[in-house]
């Protein structure tokens, strides 16, 4: 029942649109496959132009044509690229992504800060002034560092402020910085995910647990678990042969417990066709609860 997924914090005259907006972004699931187009500026155009990269990819729309012709439960970016871009994808589901920052000044230097560009109300009159299906909202808190008072507070706020308004909230939660010595390690990984519990977040991204190196799906248990009713989505990363990135995802899901993923350059660093497959793969595990087999056909066309 997705109504076990209503905070208190949502009114009840917006408790109908919360559950809307839950229902059309998770298929009815709980589990939300979560498009990530926000690194133009968290990665500079590192992502999108280059060896093994379409040139394609470095245009803006590619990312829009794919999230408006595959499936996916929404497509996160920043409020400018859907403000150049909405007209002419109205039938995309957003999630405006409301602070971001490039990795131009490395981690070692200084711990990092992204700042929150909009507040929620913004957003709310820009999804009445555009008519576009815009959902929910992200906001990045970077755990660790001498700022993370700062974006705690900010992330707090945009939550309560998001659900008062009948929209999701998702956090994206990495620990970085001078004192954070491996950004995979599993139990660090956990308490990020009860950070997110604990700001009232309805999903939380995180990083993928690693032992030496490698993922292992029964080390993500203690995330799924610290953060409750929270719904854990692992970043997609670096992109990967395709049945690699489909089996992991499975696992994450079916033995790890998460609740979805966030999936940027392993769908749109692909000529469209391929990007468009990749896409629905990824929304049959998380959303269709499709097996492997099923994904891989899916995959393969």
């Amino acid at each position: 029942m997705l109504t076990k997924y209503i905070p208190c914090d949502v009114p009840k005259d917006k408790e109908g649109e919360f559950l809307s907006n839950l229902q059309k972004s998770t298929n009815g699931s709980g589990r939300l496959m979560l498009f990530a187009g926000d690194q133009k500026v968290e990665h500079l155009n590192n992502d999108f132009y280059g060896e093994g990269i379409p040139l394609e990819d470095n245009d803006p729309s590619h990312m829009f044509e794919i999230a408006s012709r595959a499936k996916i439960g929404v497509f996160a970016t920043q409020l400018g690229l859907i403000s150049r871009y909405g007209k002419d994808y109205k039938n995309i589901p957003y999630l405006v992504k409301i602070n971001s920052k490039t990795n131009l000044l490395p981690y070692d230097a200084k711990d990092p800060y992204s700042e929150q560009w909009f507040g929620v109300k913004d957003i709310v009159r820009f999804k009445e002034i555009s008519g576009l299906d815009i959902r929910g909202v992200g906001y990045t808190v970077y755990l660790g560092g001498e700022h993370e008072h700062s974006m705690l507070k900010e992330a707090a706020r945009v939550v309560r402020e998001a659900h008062e308004e009948g929209m999701l909230a998702v956090l994206w939660i990495y620990p970085k910085g001078r004192f954070v010595k491996d950004e995979h390690d599993p139990h660090l990984i956990a308490g990020a995910a009860g950070v997110g519990a604990c700001l009232g977040a309805d999903f939380v991204k995180l990083k993928v647990p690693y032992e030496n190196g490698k993922f292992i799906p029964d080390l993500l248990r203690e995330a799924t678990g610290a953060a409750g009713k929270t719904g854990v989505l692992c970043e997609g990363g670096s992109k990967i042969e395709a049945e690699s990135f489909l089996k992991e995802l499975y696992e994450q899901i079916h033995i790890g417990g998460s609740r979805g993923n966030g999936t940027g350059r392993n769908i749109h660093q692909r000529p469209l066709e391929e990007a468009i497959r990749m896409a629905n793969a990824i929304y049959a595990v998380t959303c269709e609860n499709a097996s492997l087999s099923e994904a891989l056909r899916i995959w393969r066309g």
